[in-house]
């Protein structure tokens, strides 16, 4: 594996909802090491490689961080409904935040986006330093967090510096299973004739992955849409992709799935129906909204990384050197002192 990343994603939630107002989670290499919510209010391994290389006062200071950061995302979520004109219902307002590194060249990037009922609200524009955002009511913010150049500094040092250090560092406590390599099972699944045909790609690790449909020798593109990468309990991941094709023309031509994983390629022609599946295949192929990610990933442990579903980004604060995660505890309100320092 040539480029390595570590990401983490702050979720908030508000209104009448059986779900944590809170949730962190904390990703190497798109393998969950860390949680954090509102209703247990502590920060707690989620691999062994963790747990046997950090004791308790790193998750000491982890929980206090995220203790107090719950209560800026509490602050947060309800300024934006204020901009947004909302006084119910349920909302979102993520964060997600996190640096790249490439083992080969040394190349490295750094990345923070903030996104409010799964929409872009803020980004930090890496190479200029400064915030950006695509909504009128991300503008008071922006310009505040622009302003404030202490603040500016703080999240391009952690970026380039302190969250590179803590990759590294994690990399090096995992190597045995972040290095570890797994083959896709594949199988193409039809709920019934006239339905769509899917390839349900599983049990593979990394994450990396790519599936092509074949047409008759040919790569074909129309009327097929590509799924969501998403986590399975023993942390290999599971993609999905569809197409949507009549009988007469799956009769007619020759259609195959190709998924390629790590050099190696899988390629399958057959197709299964509900009678061949223990697992029922609308659970697998069904439409997921985003509340329904949301709970079915509270279920295998993210909580919170499917909501905003966008490949990068993060917020403003000033990081500690010695923090491995670096902590939002700025509200929105465009007047006010700025972020300030957490664990």
């Amino acid at each position: 594996m040539l480029e390595h990343t570590l990401k983490y994603f702050y979720t908030a939630v508000s209104g009448d909802i059986d779900f944590p107002e809170f949730t962190v989670v904390g990703l190497v290499d798109d393998e969950q090491f860390m949680y954090f919510d509102s209703n247990i209010m502590k920060a707690v391994p989620k691999t062994e490689w963790m747990r046997q290389n950090e004791g308790a006062d790193y998750w000491d200071r982890e929980t206090q961080g995220l203790i107090g950061t719950h209560q800026a995302f509490k602050n947060n979520i309800q300024i934006a409904m204020e901009r947004f004109n909302q006084s119910k219902g349920v909302h979102t307002f993520q964060e997600m935040y996190g640096c790249e590194w490439d083992d080969q060249t040394g190349t490295t990037n750094g990345f923070r986006q903030e996104g409010y009922d799964g929409e872009d609200f803020l980004s930090l524009d890496f190479k200029e330093i400064r915030w950006i955002t695509p909504v009128q009511q991300g503008f008071p913010s922006a310009q505040k967090w622009n302003n404030d150049r202490a603040n500016l500094k703080g999240n391009k040092n952690y970026l380039s510096t302190v969250c590179i250090e803590w990759l590294k560092k994690y990399l090096e406590y995992g190597k045995s299973s972040l290095q570890k390599t797994v083959s896709p099972q594949v199988s193409l699944l039809q709920k019934d004739p006239s339905s769509p045909v899917t390839c349900h790609a599983t049990g593979f690790y990394p994450s990396g992955v790519t599936i092509t449909w074949m047409k008759n020798g040919q790569e074909h593109h129309e009327d097929v849409d590509l799924g969501e990468l998403l986590p399975n309990e023993d942390g290999t991941f599971q993609r999905t992709s569809t197409i949507r094709v009549t009988p007469d023309e799956w009769k007619k031509n020759r259609f195959s799935c190709v998924v390629e994983h790590q050099g190696k390629t899988v390629t399958e022609k057959k197709i299964r129906t509900n009678k061949e599946t223990s697992v029922p295949i609308a659970i697998i192929v069904g439409a997921v909204t985003a509340v329904t990610a949301v709970i079915l990933l509270v279920v295998i442990g993210v909580a919170g990384f499917m909501v905003y579903r966008k490949k990068k980004g993060f917020k403003p604060v000033k990081p500690s050197d010695d923090s491995s995660s670096q902590r939002s505890t700025n509200t929105l309100i465009s007047s006010g002192s700025g972020s300030s320092t957490s664990s």
